[in-house]
C-alpha cells in the first residue's frame, strides 16, 4: 500500500504539477486511510466498495468534521482513478459513494478597524527594524492582494524588482496570475527590499550564498515558512488587542474579498484577485452584501419610503 502511495504521489507532481501542500495533504490522508485497511487485514489491491464505506464510518465515528471526511473520500478517489488507469485494478470501488459533502461555512474575516490595527502592531513588533519592515510588508502584501499564505512566503524576489504596481503570483496547479499593489504596500516592499538587500550584500561579503526569495529564511525551504508566519500573526494580534483565536493568516485574504465586495468591486473580479478557478468559491463571500442590499431597499424603493412614513 506504501508504494501505491508513493507512486501516486510521484506521478502527482510529475504529470499534474500539484503543489508540494496538495500532495502532503494526499499522502496524510492515504496513510491513514491505510493503516486502517492494514488493521482490517485488508489491501488497496482487493478491498471493495463495502470497505471504503467502513473507512468514511470510522472517520465519522472519530469525531472528524463533514468537510474532513469528504477530503478523504476525495484523496481515495483520486488514488483508485490512478490504480485503474495504471491497470492495478480492474475497477474503481469509490465510484458509487456517495460523499458527506461540504459545509460551506461563512469566511472569518476582520473590520476595516482591526486591519489597521494588525498593520500598525507589525510597524511596531520585531526585534529590529529588519523585522519590523519584514512583518510590514507581509501583512501590507497579504492585504493587498488577496494572496494564499503559501503564494506570499515563496514569492521570489525578481518578482519585486524595478518598484512594480502588479505582482506575478504562482497560485495552485502552477497557474499564473497579476495582482495590483496598492501605494501602502509599494512602499512597504520598498522599504523591506532596501533593508533585505543590505543584509544579503553582508552575507556575499562573506562568502555566504544569497537567497532567490523575497523573504528568505535559514530553513530547509530557503524562505519564510507558513508556520513560521502562522505564529507572526498571533504575535501581531496579541500586540493590536485582538483575540489570537479570531485570526490566521488565511484571515486577511477573507479580509481583502470582503472588504473589496463591501465597497463594489465585481465578484468576477475578485475571483480572478483570488485565483479561485469556479466563481462558486468566491461566491461564498457574498454574505457581506446582505446589509448593504437591505438599505438600498429602505432608502431607495418607493414602497419602503411610503412604509416608514407611516
Amino acid at each position: 500500500m506504501e508504494r501505491w502511495i508513493s507512486a501516486f504521489l510521484e506521478a502527482q507532481a510529475a504529470e499534474l504539477d500539484a503543489a508540494r501542500n496538495t500532495r502532503l495533504a494526499y499522502g496524510r490522508d492515504l496513510k491513514d486511510f491505510a493503516g486502517w485497511a492494514a488493521r482490517q487485514g485488508l489491501d488497496f489491491a482487493t478491498l471493495g466498495r463495502g470497505d471504503v464505506e467502513a473507512y468514511l464510518i470510522h472517520c465519522d465515528a472519530q469525531g472528524l468534521s463533514q468537510a474532513t471526511r469528504a477530503r478523504r473520500l476525495s484523496s481515495i478517489r483520486q488514488l483508485y482513478r490512478f490504480a485503474y488507469d495504471e491497470g492495478w485494478r480492474s475497477d474503481n470501488p469509490t465510484l458509487q459513494i456517495r460523499g458527506p459533502g461540504k459545509t460551506r461555512s461563512l469566511p472569518k474575516t476582520l473590520s476595516v478597524e482591526e486591519v489597521e490595527r494588525l498593520l500598525q502592531a507589525a510597524r511596531q513588533r520585531g526585534r529590529t527594524i529588519e523585522d519590523r519592515l519584514r512583518n510590514t510588508c507581509l501583512l501590507e502584501l497579504l492585504y493587498a492582494t488577496g494572496m494564499r499564505v503559501s503564494e506570499l512566503v515563496s514569492l521570489p524576489v525578481a518578482a519585486a524588482r524595478g518598484d512594480p504596481r502588479m505582482l506575478l503570483v504562482r497560485g495552485k496547479g502552477g497557474k499564473e496570475r497579476m495582482v495590483p499593489l496598492s501605494p501602502p504596500a509599494r512602499t512597504a516592499l520598498r522599504a523591506w527590499l532596501g533593508a533585505r538587500d543590505e543584509a544579503e550584500d553582508a552575507a556575499r561579503a562573506k562568502g555566504k550564498p544569497v537567497s532567490r526569495f523575497l523573504f528568505p529564511s535559514r530553513g530547509a525551504e530557503g524562505h519564510l515558512t507558513r508556520h513560521r508566519f502562522y505564529v507572526l500573526i498571533k504575535e501581531l494580534c496579541v500586540e493590536a488587542g485582538i483575540s489570537p483565536a479570531r485570526v490566521t493568516p488565511h484571515t486577511l485574504r477573507h479580509a481583502f474579498a470582503t472588504h473589496l465586495l463591501a465597497n463594489g468591486a465585481d465578484l468576477r473580479v475578485i475571483q480572478t484577485l483570488l485565483g479561485h478557478a469556479d466563481l462558486s468559491t468566491t461566491e461564498i463571500y457574498t454574505h457581506v452584501l446582505e446589509d448593504r442590499l437591505r438599505d438600498l431597499v429602505l432608502t431607495h424603493h418607493p414602497l419602503a419610503r411610503n412604509d416608514q412614513a407611516t
